[in-house]
């Protein structure tokens, strides 16, 4: 009995310290004065139960912003974790994405309401749009009326070339406050970056891992960054991108893992270690079947 009690008391406070951890993952401040963690949980691939599982996890170590999108087919999993975290709903922020087949006014329209009831939810912190195609400036719309609704907290992009911010900012009546782009150590993007900086628009990095493409976890530079501050080259490559001011979405099963990617808060890269990742950068996609 003595040693169940002394195993409750341990879960109790592995989930209490990880929430405290969860809080005070540092915010930045979008363009419109919303705020959105730095750190957030992504959810690509993670459908059904294991989706839901995954989703109620991260929020119990302390993951506050939850990633996904139409197109993963996993909103309704990801609702489900959410409930099943028993989270009051205003401490997450929540993004999902318009996918490239319901662009336009009436259709974007249409999708944002699916998505909403399959996360069972009523409203969106930051909704999407996933790919510049198609009827961007009707979808654009229709989005601005959903914002102006208050059924989305903060409207924004996602694979924007700075040249298609520039073309949306022709017609937008509201700016974009998020611009989620592919940015990890070999595709560090930092001239769309400088971008995004001069327009006001928070840059956002999915796959930060570039789900381990090019030996990624096995990369030296890394592992001796890491090995100087006692972290792990997973803990390196976030730390990275927020120091630049880049909101990281990386995605695990795992919730060891989980907690290891959200434990980034207690160390700093130094301009030496900042300057050897520069190094890595390839200036070119690790996903070009994406493209």
């Amino acid at each position: 009995m003595k040693k169940y009690l002394a195993l409750c008391i341990l879960c109790f406070l592995s989930i209490s310290i990880y929430s405290q951890i969860g809080q005070s993952v540092p915010k930045q401040t979008l363009n419109n004065g919303v705020s959105m963690p730095i750190l957030g949980f992504g959810t690509l691939y993670l459908t059904d139960s294991i989706g839901e599982r995954c989703v109620a996890e991260a929020i119990s170590v302390g993951y506050r912003l939850l990633d996904t999108g139409k197109i993963y087919g996993n909103e309704e999993a990801v609702g489900k974790g959410i409930k099943k975290s028993g989270i009051k709903r205003e401490e997450l922020f929540v993004t999902t994405k318009v996918w490239v087949s319901d662009m336009g006014y009436e259709s974007t329209k249409k999708a944002f309401e699916e998505s909403l009831n399959k996360l069972g939810l009523d409203y969106i912190d930051l909704y999407l749009i996933h790919r510049p195609r198609g009827d961007v400036k009707g979808t654009w719309k229709a989005m601005e009326e959903l914002y102006e609704a208050g059924k989305i907290k903060a409207i924004g992009v996602s694979n924007f070339e700075p040249d298609q911010l520039e073309d949306l900012l022709t017609y937008a009546k509201i700016k974009p406050a998020v611009n989620q782009i592919e940015t990890n150590v070999f595709f560090q993007q930092h001239e769309a970056q400088a971008a995004m900086e001069k327009l006001g628009i928070q840059m956002e990095a999915w796959s930060p891992f570039a789900q381990g493409r090019n030996d990624l976890f096995s990369n030296q530079t890394l592992a001796a960054i890491g090995k100087k501050h006692n972290k792990s080259i997973a803990q390196v490559t976030l730390r990275w991108l927020i120091q630049r001011g880049i909101v990281a979405i990386p995605r695990t099963s795992s919730k060891e893992h989980m907690m290891e990617n959200i434990n980034i808060f207690d160390f700093e890269l130094d301009a030496s270690d900042m300057q050897q990742i520069s190094k890595l950068d390839l200036n070119t996609s690790q996903f070009p079947e994406w493209e």
